[in-house]
């Protein structure tokens, strides 16, 4: 394969990322004309939203650079992670997880033919696998462990020893999954780093690391599936999705941690090249002005320093793109009483809270008081309506 090809690839699966550990590995395995081999993980406990549109774009990119990408949707993960759901919810989360993550890939038109999901409990209850973690076990100190899932898994007081097992199951899973580089977040890098170091240990290879930033949402923060009001979930109708964003903080002038702009920075810019247009277009016809259309993220923020690009104008720019983003995945989900079906079991509305009846006694209001006392002092009666002796 001829080294521009080579490079070409290089750069579609290097671009936006933060930092890339051991880049060599992958080097050079395109140099050699074969497809880099990288997973992702992810545990399946919250309801995904619009965050998860940062990932999937990158591992669209890395479906169209050519590679082979597994995607482990980690149930036993989210089981183990300060036990964030039931195990059984975990396993129909799961499911969820897998049609609406395809259905992500898709919708930027990328092919799927080269992808893999992968059961975190389908290979992780081997015999191979429990023997490897009993090992890593036996080598790696308790600080070690915390320090490694320190950002990534949740920290209490007196917090439950599944704690400790999560990041040893995650460096693992690089060796069982037989990848040659992990994609992940920034908030991963000291579990990555970690992995680089324990492989070795067992007798297995390192592996490269490709660390996504950390992209702010829509009020600044990290966008979580917690807070509705951070968040735009997948399924949302379009008048909920531009209501949302049109709430989104966006402060005039301001590019740094504004959510927005990062936004089309990281998903809709990326993704609208992989379509094949490469353009993010805001409509200004009601000023009776021409469209601006930006094909690079710095055009973006350079007019919006300099207010040719507003808050007003970039807010229903971004519901629009997004939309039309959301729209396939909305009617595959419409189209598939199986996924609707899972998503019930999935994510169950909450039971409905009994109204208690206060008991009002015997002494109501304005009963006589003679009356109450006989009524009181009724016996009970037998089934056969007899009174008792």
């Amino acid at each position: 394969m001829a080294a521009a090809d080579s490079d070409k690839r290089l750069s579609l699966i290097k671009e936006n990322l933060a930092e890339v550990l051991n880049e060599e590995i992958i080097k050079k395995i395109l140099d050699e004309g074969q497809h880099p081999k990288i997973y992702w993980g992810t545990a399946t406990t919250g309801r995904p939203h619009c965050g998860y549109f940062v990932p999937a774009i990158k591992i669209a990119q890395f479906l169209a650079a050519g590679c082979d990408v597994t995607i482990l949707l980690a149930d036993i993960h989210g089981f183990l992670d300060n036990l964030k759901a039931p195990l059984e919810l975990v396993m129909h989360r799961a499911e969820f997880y897998r049609h609406i993550i395809t259905a992500m890939l898709k919708a930027v038109g990328v092919s799927t033919e080269k992808l893999r999901v992968v059961l975190g409990s389908s290979y992780q209850k081997s015999p191979e696998y429990v023997m490897d973690v009993y090992k890593m076990a036996s080598i790696i100190s308790e600080h070690d462990a915390k320090k490694a899932g320190a950002e990534v898994v949740k920290q209490t007081d007196n917090a439950p020893l599944s704690g400790l097992l999560y990041p040893i199951l995650q460096v693992l899973d690089e060796q069982y999954l037989d990848c040659d580089a992990q994609f992940g977040g920034m908030d991963q890098r000291k579990l990555f780093t970690a992995a680089k170091e324990w492989l070795p240990k067992l007798g297995y290879r390192e592996r490269a690391h490709l660390l996504n930033p950390m992209v702010p949402g829509l009020h600044g923060g990290k966008m979580s599936s917690s807070d509705p009001d951070s968040k735009i979930d997948l399924l949302d109708a379009p008048e909920t999705v531009a209501k949302k964003i049109k709430k989104a903080h966006a402060a005039p002038q301001v590019v740094e941690e504004n959510g927005l702009i990062a936004f089309i920075e990281f998903v809709l810019l990326p993704a609208a090249r992989l379509r094949g247009s490469g353009e993010f277009r805001v409509d200004r016809e009601r000023d009776g002005l021409d469209a601006l259309v930006y094909t690079d993220i710095e055009k973006i923020r350079e007019d919006y320093k300099n207010d040719v690009l507003t808050p007003q104008l970039l807010k229903p720019a971004v519901a629009k793109e997004l939309n039309a983003l959301l729209a396939p995945i909305q009617e595959a989900f419409q189209a598939s009483k199986e996924w609707q079906d899972i998503a019930e079991k999935a994510y169950p509305p909450p039971p409905k809270k009994e109204k208690k009846v206060k008991n009002k006694g015997t002494r109501y209001p304005g009963a006589a008081k003679d009356q109450t006392e006989t009524k009181e002092k009724e016996l009970p009666v037998r089934s056969n309506g007899e009174a008792p002796n």
